[in-house]
């Protein structure tokens, strides 16, 4: 029941109430009596009950706008919630996008780096690759260094009319090289918005969306990479300016290591051909030297014969002029007879020298090497050299090491070593000093090690120490007359035995003199 007629129910059910009430003590004035009162209870009931509409109205109205309120409300929060989950979608969207564009790029790094030419450096971008990326055209124009003219050098979605178009056109407008002059990226979302140039560009491309993008070359732009769409549909966004410049960034650098391969293979061809020529040149001086050197051993050979056969004949009349077969000598007479032996004595050996050295050079010297007894060597060799030790009181000490018996040595030329340089140390070796012999076993070597007290030899002599006719600058080479030849002759028998020698000296302290040979005949390689 509704509250209008729960009231017109209590009304008259109270108006009944107070009708019998009123007959029973009015009698026939009540009647009168309650019409008035029934009047008078309707008119109240009705005011009250335009009261209670009125405030229902008022409630229902507070009710709807609050309910109205809270609508709108939820309206918002539900858009809110439809644009952020748009906003999310489009986010994720690009995030895929750009990590997908970022394996691309990585799998194309990789495919640039693997070459050294420029052209498949260019050709290293595939198609697939440019629409993985999301794009469906794609052009490089790179600026000839020679020509200084612009040239298509790599397109994908073009056909061959199309590129026959912009290579006519692309030294005609100059916007491409005023691209190149500003050095920055240029986006074209839609046609609308686009600049004049920018139209005429998408023009000739056929693009409605593309981005320009320099490729740098240590700080140069040498290039442009153009990349976009010609579908209404998919248009480029300022987030794909980072992935093409790092496209750009990539084949900057395939460029650059491509002419840097080419300086180098240049550069190696032209030190190639420098080798050679000059590998040639020394050859060729090679065989001038090794000629004038077989000459220099002809002549010297020669002339140390001619030299021989005269002087043999001096030799032979000092001798007999000495004894007094062709009379009697003053005593002035005798020396100078005496010093024309001595230096007859001194000329052979050195002619003698000269000759060994010419015939090693010439290989034509026999070389006997054969096992020979080391404690006969050596007597022999201390035989000969102990006397002019004594005569300066000269200590020299032996140590054979090793156990060492014998040898594989020529006798004669080995003993020629040992003689020459121990001649050397007694001649530079003050009184009371002492020289060491030390033999043992080095690898397959057998090494043999001539040291001195003596007044050594200067650091920058060392080096020509083994050098034919040299003689250090020194106080006793001044006064002591050589031929410079010794040492040259020592090497030259060691390297005839397939050995070394070599020399180790301090100014002031002593030199030590080493050579190796091989401790058996077939050992022929020299450490």
């Amino acid at each position: 029941m509704s509250t209008k007629a729960t009231i017109l129910f209590i009304t008259a059910v109270l108006c009944t109430v107070a009708s019998i009430f009123l007959n029973q003590i009015l009698g026939p004035y009540a009647g009168e009596l309650m019409r008035i009162i029934i009047l008078i209870a309707f008119f109240i009931t009705s005011v009250w009950m335009i009261e209670i509409e009125e405030r229902k109205r008022k409630v229902s109205e507070v009710a709807f706008e609050k309910l109205r309120q809270a609508y709108n409300e939820l309206d918002e929060q539900a858009k809110m919630i439809v644009r952020t989950d748009l906003q999310l979608n489009k986010t994720q969207q690009e995030l895929d996008k750009k990590i997908n564009g970022l394996y691309t790029l990585h799998e194309l790094g990789r495919n640039i780096n693997m070459t050294f030419d420029v052209e498949e450096v260019f050709k290293s971008v595939k198609e697939n690759f440019i629409h993985r990326l999301g794009f469906e055209k794609f052009l490089i124009i790179i600026l000839d260094e020679e020509t200084k003219k612009l040239e298509c050098k790599r397109y994908i979605g073009f056909s061959e009319e199309d590129i026959s178009k912009i290579k006519e056109k692309i030294e005609e407008i100059p916007h491409f090289k005023n691209i190149m002059k500003e050095g920055k990226p240029i986006l074209v979302e839609r046609p609308e918005v686009a600049t004049q140039m920018e139209k005429e560009i998408g023009e000739l491309l056929k693009l409605r969306s593309f981005i320009i993008v320099p490729i740098y070359l240590k700080e140069i732009i040498v290039g442009l990479i153009i990349i976009g769409n010609e579908s209404l549909f998919s248009r480029v966004t300022e987030g794909d300016i980072e992935i093409i410049s790092i496209l750009a960034n990539q084949i900057a650098q395939g460029i650059e290591n491509s002419r840097l391969y080419e300086q180098l293979w240049h550069s190696h061809q032209e030190l190639e051909l420098r080798v050679k020529e000059r590998t040639k040149e020394l050859a060729r001086a090679n065989e001038e030297l090794k000629r004038l050197n077989q000459i220099k051993s002809e002549f010297v050979a020669a002339v140390a014969h001619e030299l021989r056969t005269p002087l043999t004949s001096i030799k032979g009349y000092a001798s007999i002029l000495s004894m007094g077969k062709l009379g009697e000598l003053t005593p002035e007479q005798k020396e100078r007879v005496e010093r024309i032996d001595r230096h007859s004595t001194e000329l052979a050996k050195l002619i003698n020298d000269l000759l060994d050295i010419s015939r090693i050079e010439s290989g034509k010297i026999g070389m006997e090497i054969k096992e020979i007894s080391l404690t006969q060597l050596l007597k022999d060799i201390l035989d000969l050299i102990n006397p002019q030790a004594e005569e300066k009181n000269i200590e020299i000490n032996l140590k054979i090491k090793d156990n060492l018996q014998t040898i594989f040595a020529d006798y004669d030329h080995i003993r020629r070593v040992f003689i020459n340089i121990l001649g050397n140390a007694i001649k530079f070796t003050p009184p009371k000093g002492r020289i060491d012999i030390s033999i043992y076993k080095e690898d397959s070597f057998i090494r043999t090690d001539i040291s001195d007290t003596g007044i050594g030899i200067a650091p920058e002599d060392l080096p020509k120490i083994f050098t034919e006719f040299f003689r250090a600058d020194n106080p006793i080479n001044r006064e002591k007359k050589g031929t410079g030849l010794g040492l040259s002759l020592c090497k030259k028998i060691v390297e005839a035995h397939k050995g070394k020698i070599w020399v180790d000296s301090t100014l002031g302290k002593g030199t030590t003199f080493s050579f190796i040979i091989p401790a058996k005949p077939e050992l022929t390689v020299v450490k």
